[in-house]
């Protein structure tokens, strides 16, 4: 059977070319825009979202989601606007705990002719403690308009103890 896979391979190639591409050792992945422009934003929203407890970070922060943003988390419910999600934040977040992506957890899927998708799971450590004992799944929904991006769609679920 071994000596069939590289003729299969071959014949699938022949049939649907560019549909198969064995990596070459020790290839890096081609450039990927979007997925840096994402990666970016997301380093950015969190950072002011870490340091939201000092003057001027929670309006940073805000100024990454849309009015209108819808935030859907499984224990703490739905907010339907940025305010109300801002006040969330600023009374449950700021000054008690960061935010930490997962590393090699973000996946971004681009949007056509809106954004992008981002996913991913973050854990979430005490300022007090330093102690990481919070982990969870998210999905951002970011769009693209006139040059500006900004979020209108989180979904964060799944949390659990960081184990």
């Amino acid at each position: 059977m071994n000596t069939l896979f590289p003729l299969i391979v071959a014949a699938l190639a022949v049939v649907a070319p560019g549909a198969y591409a064995a990596p070459a050792a020790n290839a890096k992945p081609a450039a990927d825009p979007l997925f840096d422009t994402v990666s970016a934003l997301d380093a950015a929203v969190f950072d002011a979202f870490n340091t939201c407890d000092k003057p001027g970070q929670l309006q940073k922060h805000a100024d990454y989601f849309d009015e209108g943003v819808e935030f859907y988390h499984d224990n703490g419910g739905v907010t339907w606007s940025r305010k109300d999600m801002l006040a969330n934040t600023e009374k449950y977040v700021c000054g008690h705990f960061r935010r930490e992506l997962i590393a090699g957890s973000l996946k971004v899927f681009p949007i056509k002719d809106f954004g992008a998708i981002a996913q991913g799971s973050h854990r979430f450590c005490q300022f007090d403690s330093g102690r990481c004992d919070g982990i969870a799944d998210f999905v951002i929904v970011w769009r693209l308009k006139d040059g500006v991006w900004q979020i209108t769609r989180v979904l964060s679920y799944g949390h659990r103890p960081n184990t």
